[in-house]
C-alpha cells in the first residue's frame, strides 16, 4: 500500500503545482490591470510598483491553495480512471476512503501550513502594502482618488472625483459623504477643487470651488440645511509625510492586518464594553423604578406634584441614557462580530484544503476524464460556491443573523457534507466495498 500511497500522491505534485502558478498568475495579473492606469505615467518608482504586487499577492497565496488541491484531486483522480488505474486498484478490493487517505493526510498537513502562512506571514503583507499605498497616496494625493469610484482616502469620509490629474493636483465633479458625524448625514458636492499636503505634511487640504453643502440631522429627517459656497476648504489630520517609508511605524489597523490572536484580543474586548453597558442599563432601570416608587409617598398635594415633575425630568435624562447605551451595544457587537469573523475566516479558509479533497476525490471518478479543462471547471463550480457561502456568511455575521462561527464554518461545512455523501455513494455503487 505504501508504493500506491506514493503513486498517488506523485500524481498529484505536478497539477498542484501547474493550478497553483496559474491560478497565482491570473489573481497577480487581474490585479495589476486594475491598478495599472494608477501606477503608469504617475511618476512612481519601478521598485515600489514591484514590491506592491509581490505584498499583494500574499492574500492571493492562501486562495490559490485551496483552489489548487481542488483542481489537482479532481485531475489526479481524473486521470486514475481514465487510465483504467482505478479499475485494478478496485479489482484488489481497495476501497475509495483508503485511495483518499494519503491525500488527506497531505491535505490537512497543508492546512496546517496555510493556517499558518495566514496568521504570521498575511498580516505583516497586508500591514506593509497598505502603509506603501498610503505613502503613493500622501505623497500624490490624486493617487488615493479613482476617477468615478468612491474612495476612503481619508478616513470616515466616501470620496468621488469624475477626474483627478496628478500633476496638476486639480479635481473635478466631486461628491463627498461625510461619515464622521453620526447624528448628521452630510454631502458635499463641487464642480472642481484641488488636494494637496500641508507644507509639514501634517493636513491633507481640499479645496472645493463653487459647490453646495446638503445635510440631513438624524434620527429626525425632517431638519434639513441646503448652503452654497464659493470656496470651501477640507482640512484633515494625516499622519503621512510625502514618499519617505515612514509609515513603517504605524500602528495596525484592520481585521485584515491582524493575527487570530490579536483578532480574538480585540474580540474580548468588545464583548467587556458590552457587558459593561449591560450593567449600566441594569442599573439605572433599577434606580427608575426605585425614584419612580418614591414619587407616591405621603406629603402635600405640591409635594407630590413636585416629586412627580423631578421624577418625570430624572426618567427623561435616563431613557436617554439607556438610548445611548443601546446604541453603544449595537456598534460594539457589530464590532465584535466582524472581528469573530474574520477569526474564524482565517482558519476555515485554511482547512479548505482538507475539505476539497472530499469532494474532489468524488468529481474525479465521476470525471472519467484527467484533463485541465475538465478539472478546473468542475473545480471552478465548487469553489465558487464555496467563496459565495463565505462572502454571505460573513455579512450575515457582521449583520448579527448568526453567530460568527458558524457564519464562517457554513461552506466548509456544506462541502465536506456534499463530498462525504459522494464518496460514500460512490464506494457503494462503483467499489462494491465497505472498507
Amino acid at each position: 500500500m505504501k508504493i500506491i500511497d506514493r503513486y498517488i500522491l506523485k500524481s498529484h505534485v505536478g497539477p498542484f503545482l501547474f493550478a497553483f502558478i496559474t491560478i497565482l498568475f491570473v489573481l497577480i495579473l487581474q490585479f495589476f490591470a486594475s491598478f495599472a492606469d494608477r501606477f503608469i505615467g504617475r511618476g512612481i518608482a519601478f521598485s515600489a510598483i514591484v514590491e506592491l504586487i509581490i505584498l499583494q499577492s500574499a492574500w492571493m497565496v492562501g486562495l490559490a491553495a485551496p483552489m489548487a488541491v481542488l483542481i489537482a484531486v479532481v485531475m489526479a483522480f481524473g486521470s486514475l480512471t481514465t487510465n483504467s488505474e482505478m479499475t485494478v486498484l478496485r479489482a484488489s478490493g481497495i476501497s475509495l476512503y483508503r485511495l483518499m487517505f494519503p491525500v488527506l493526510c497531505v491535505a490537512l498537513l497543508l492546512s496546517l501550513c496555510v493556517e499558518r502562512f495566514n496568521n504570521i506571514v498575511l498580516p505583516l503583507a497586508n500591514y506593509h502594502a497598505k502603509s506603501l499605498m498610503v505613502d503613493i497616496a500622501r505623497a500624490k494625493p490624486a493617487f488615493g482618488l479613482k476617477e468615478n469610484a468612491f474612495s476612503t482616502l481619508v478616513d470616515g469620509y466616501s470620496i468621488l472625483v469624475r477626474e483627478a490629474d496628478d500633476q496638476s493636483k486639480e479635481i473635478r465633479g466631486v461628491v463627498i459623504y461625510d461619515r464622521s458625524r453620526p447624528n448628521f448625514t452630510t454631502m458635499e458636492t463641487a464642480e472642481r477643487g484641488t488636494i494637496e499636503f500641508s507644507g509639514d505634511f501634517q493636513y491633507l487640504v481640499m479645496t472645493l470651488l463653487d459647490g453646495e453643502i446638503h445635510q440631513v440631522k438624524q434620527p429626525a429627517h425632517q431638519v434639513y440645511r441646503n448652503l452654497s459656497f464659493k470656496k470651501y476648504r477640507f482640512v484633515f489630520e494625516s499622519s503621512g509625510f510625502g514618499f519617505a517609508r515612514t509609515s513603517a511605524n504605524r500602528l495596525r489597523t484592520g481585521d485584515s492586518e491582524l493575527s487570530a490572536r490579536e483578532l480574538l484580543s480585540i474580540g474580548d474586548e468588545f464583548q467587556k464594553r458590552i457587558a459593561a453597558s449591560e450593567k449600566r442599563i441594569n442599573l439605572s432601570l433599577e434606580s427608575m423604578n426605585r425614584q419612580i416608587a418614591g414619587t407616591g409617598s405621603g406629603g402635600s398635594a405640591d409635594e407630590s406634584r413636585k416629586k412627580e415633575i423631578a421624577a418625570e425630568g430624572y426618567v427623561d435624562r435616563q431613557l436617554a441614557a439607556l438610548d445611548a447605551e443601546r446604541q453603544s451595544i449595537s456598534a460594539n457587537r457589530s464590532m465584535y462580530n466582524r472581528y469573530m469573523a474574520a477569526y474564524h475566516k482565517k482558519y476555515s479558509l485554511s482547512l479548505a484544503c482538507f475539505v476539497f479533497v472530499l469532494v474532489g476525490a468524488p468529481l474525479g471518478v465521476l470525471a472519467r476524464r484527467g484533463g485541465f479543462g475538465v478539472g478546473a471547471g468542475m473545480s471552478l463550480l465548487f469553489f465558487v460556491l464555496y467563496w459565495m457561502l463565505m462572502i454571505s456568511g460573513e455579512t450575515i455575521a457582521e449583520r448579527g443573523l448568526l453567530d460568527p462561527m458558524l457564519s464562517m464554518w457554513l461552506g466548509n461545512i456544506v462541502i465536506s457534507a456534499i463530498g462525504i455523501l459522494l464518496a460514500f455513494s460512490l464506494n457503494r455503487s462503483i467499489f462494491n466495498t465497505t472498507r
